[in-house]
């Protein structure tokens, strides 16, 4: 500007440079912090902070709505963020966030989520920048949301049409209900083929027992249908997400 460098930034961007801030600088930020809200500085040649903003993120209902079900579900709840310690503790306190790391720099995003891992918890990630694309890749399953970056979205096993968190409670709702209509038809498949086909191949025929070829392939198709009948079923499933309190 006019010739002279300046800088915006973070605290890590004062941390790197190694710069002290003013008694009044330094009072505004912890207050900004307190109230979660996330400075950021502007650096006069690498040597002075002359001006300081808070900005803060407006929670949504929608993101209070889906943590409480998914805790209803028994799912933790991580946050990861760039923002600062205090802002992410007051964050993760508004919401119920069960675990939080703050200060996060774009390289560490898939540190943390390997080291979720590494407690032996499967990890679902949800992102849209292309800082997430590494730890939507590394997560167990990667949930991009569809108005993201390219690379978050190439990045995804899947992609939310809307920005809402409450897609990602409904998702999870839908692959249990899919889950269980896997289990049921499986289930009735193999019944079928444990107890109708040895019957048709006569093995109780010497005690009069005895299925024939033409009754057996009506009940294979019977099958069949039950099967498809059963899986159309998914489209009743219950993914509704409660409202808060109810």
């Amino acid at each position: 500007m006019d010739g002279e460098t300046v800088h915006i930034g973070g605290p890590n961007l004062i941390e790197k440079f190694g710069i002290e801030r003013s008694n009044e600088i330094a009072a505004f930020a912890e207050e900004a912090g307190s109230n979660a809200e996330t400075v950021i500085y502007l650096v006069h040649d690498e040597s002075e902070v002359v001006a300081a903003f808070a900005l803060a993120d407006v929670i949504r209902e929608e993101s209070r709505q889906a943590i409480e079900a998914l805790h209803a579900m028994d799912i933790e709840v991580a946050m990861l963020t760039g923002d600062s310690e205090d802002v992410a503790r007051a964050v993760s306190e508004e919401l119920g966030i069960d675990q939080y790391f703050a200060e996060v720099l774009p390289d560490e995003k898939d540190t943390k989520v390997e080291a979720l891992q590494s407690e032996g918890k499967l990890v679902a990630m949800v992102g849209d920048g292309v800082n997430d694309a590494p730890a939507l890749t590394r997560a167990d399953v990667g949930i991009a949301i569809g108005s993201g970056t390219d690379v978050a979205i190439e990045s995804g096993d899947i992609i939310l049409v809307d920005n809402n968190p409450l897609d990602v409670v409904r998702l999870i709702k839908l692959s249990k209900a899919s889950y269980r209509k896997m289990q049921e038809n499986l289930v009735w498949a193999t019944g079928y083929n444990v107890f109708a086909l040895p019957l048709a191949a006569g093995v109780l025929a010497p005690i009069g027992i005895l299925l024939s070829p033409a009754i057996g392939a009506v009940f294979m198709s019977l099958s069949t249908i039950i099967v498809a009948i059963n899986a159309r079923r998914l489209r009743s499933a219950d993914i509704s997400v409660p409202d808060i309190g109810a």
